[in-house]
């Protein structure tokens, strides 16, 4: 009989177990943050390692203060991030920062005055500028940079996923 009770046990606690695990797909196992998400680099250098450790080698460097980059994992203070381009690995957390920026992807991009193409435009900003994130709404992101503001087509920016909306 105890073992049958143990068995009964052993099976709720994995149905237990497979419903907090369900529960927290799509979360960082260290901050409960959203997984994958996207944050900018704090430093205006980032080592960029092989392995979540002082001990593991440098791949290469961060050179772009305010890149925006995507966190694709956690593990104690080291995020695992990539960029535009999907070159990644491993960033400690105190090189990140939570303010939200985006990569235009797109050359002479018009950043209009409201998220409509037909409204005026403010500005146009060249392929490779790194602008601030404002507001997004379905298609749209409002962007600033270089003392300029507008909106922009989402799909011209990186750093923002396509069905995300910020107030």
């Amino acid at each position: 009989m105890w073992r049958l009770l143990g068995a009964g046990c052993l099976v709720f606690a994995l149905v237990a177990s497979a419903a907090v695990a369900q529960s927290n797909v799509g979360r960082g196992p260290i901050t409960n943050l959203p997984m994958p998400r996207y944050v900018s680099m704090k430093a205006s250098e980032g080592n960029v390692r092989r392995g979540p450790s002082l001990t593991h080698r440098i791949d290469w460097v961060f050179k772009r203060r305010d890149m925006p980059v995507q966190i694709t994992a956690e593990h104690g203070h080291w995020r695992r991030v990539q960029d535009r381009d999907g070159a990644g690995g491993w960033v400690h957390y105190a090189l990140l920062s939570g303010v939200r920026t985006v990569l235009v992807e797109k050359d002479m991009l018009a950043v209009h005055a409201r998220p409509d193409p037909t409204s005026p435009i403010n500005a146009a900003f060249e392929l490779g500028v790194v602008a601030r994130l404002g507001s997004c709404v379905l298609d749209w992101c409002q962007i600033s940079a270089g003392g300029y503001r507008g909106w922009a087509s989402k799909e011209d920016l990186w750093g923002v996923a396509p069905d995300e909306i910020r107030d």
